[in-house]
């Protein structure tokens, strides 16, 4: 049966990873315990997570991103031709540089059919066992269109390279379809970079304009023979680590060809303060089409916001996307990397428990 998903009260996927779990996987790094002795933490704790995520009333659920470090590097490092390595600094983020680690490309591109994540979808489903729709999240193909990744010893041009990577990704969804996947996410951090008007693209090789057709053509390209009942969104982050961020700028520059274009079945937007600028660009969404949905709800801070605000900013992009193509979620996972944003669990599952309450009221479902 083909799900409806994105659902009117959804999560982003990322959850603050357990002290238990941070000592595990520090203890496994240091050869204090097994491989084993992980893996059963790591089941554990993902038991524990799913169960809760339901216990609170949500239809999808994840396993919190449990099992890896960042929200894109762990998927990227295994796929054949790319390496993880130590940089000299990390990434710039407000007020903070991140803990340095990164990816780059050593050879020729395509998936590895022994990626960790398809099992690490297998052991989700099995905790499931049907009670919930399963969210798998994975950072999108353009990740790694970055001039630090990119390697033009092995690739003469972004065309060149955007082929191998279409094809990769082509075979990393089939085999996540053939594991059981019917919801799948594209986390894109690059549409936000292409979207910030204080990034300069004049001075390189590749322009904006270039750079946003490319985006949305590999993203339709990697979609062109999904099977009919695979749900896939994409997400479009700013930023997020230890509650800060990265870029600012609202989707003006990217709207009239990523909302317009891009064959996918919903975007997660970031509308939980002002860097994410107004309703306005949603206008590009065709009626009928992706659901929308609005990250009004903060993963960067517990406070709680005000149900009558959120009711007020739904009904106000509403005038852009109609109201039943709408849906709502935190504007963020609580936890891209292992070092989680500064809020206590706690502080997340009454945010997740605010989103199923007021998706309730709107929706009625």
């Amino acid at each position: 049966m083909t799900i409806q998903a994105p659902f009117y009260a959804d999560h982003v996927g990322s959850l603050l990873r357990p002290e238990r779990l941070k000592q595990a996987r520090k203890d496994y790094k240091t050869g204090k315990i097994s491989l084993a002795d992980l893996k059963q933490v790591e089941l554990e704790e993902v038991t524990h997570v799913v169960e809760k995520q339901i216990e609170i009333g949500l239809e999808v659920v994840t396993d919190g991103e449990f099992r890896r470090d960042w929200w894109h590097l762990d998927f990227l490092e295994n796929l054949i031709g790319i390496e993880g390595y130590v940089p000299d600094r990390g990434y710039s983020f407000k007020g903070v540089e991140t803990e340095a680690y990164h990816v780059r490309n050593i050879g020729k591109i395509s998936f590895n059919p022994e990626h960790p994540f398809i099992n690490d979808f297998i052991e989700l489903n099995k905790i499931v066992a049907g009670r919930a729709v399963v969210k798998q999240t994975i950072p999108s193909p353009n990740q790694l269109f970055r001039e630090e990744i990119f390697n033009s010893e092995i690739y003469p041009d972004y065309e060149a390279y955007a082929v191998d990577i279409i094809q990769a990704y082509r075979d990393a969804i089939k085999a996540f379809y053939d594991a059981g996947v019917r919801y799948l996410q594209l986390d894109d951090v690059n549409f936000a970079v292409l979207a910030s008007p204080e990034i300069d693209f004049d001075s390189g090789p590749y322009k904006r304009e270039y750079l946003i057709e490319l985006a949305v053509r590999v993203v339709n390209e990697i979609l062109a023979d999904k099977p009919e009942d695979l749900k896939v969104t994409t997400h479009i982050c700013r930023g997020n680590y230890q509650s800060t961020y990265a870029f600012t700028g609202s989707y003006e520059y990217i709207a009239p060809t990523v909302f317009a274009n891009e064959k996918v079945d919903g975007f997660f937007l970031e509308y939980d303060d002002e860097r994410s600028g107004g309703f306005e660009p949603l206008k590009h969404i065709p009626h009928g089409g992706a659901k929308v949905v609005l990250g009004l709800i903060t993963s960067k801070r517990g406070e709680l916001e005000d149900v009558d605000e959120v009711k007020a900013r739904i009904k106000e992009a509403a005038k852009y996307v109609p109201l039943e193509q709408l849906c709502l979620s935190p504007q963020c996972g609580f936890a891209s990397t292992h070092h989680g944003n500064l809020l206590t669990e706690q502080d997340q599952w009454n945010k997740l428990e605010h989103v199923v309450k007021i998706a309730k009221e709107v929706w009625g479902k």
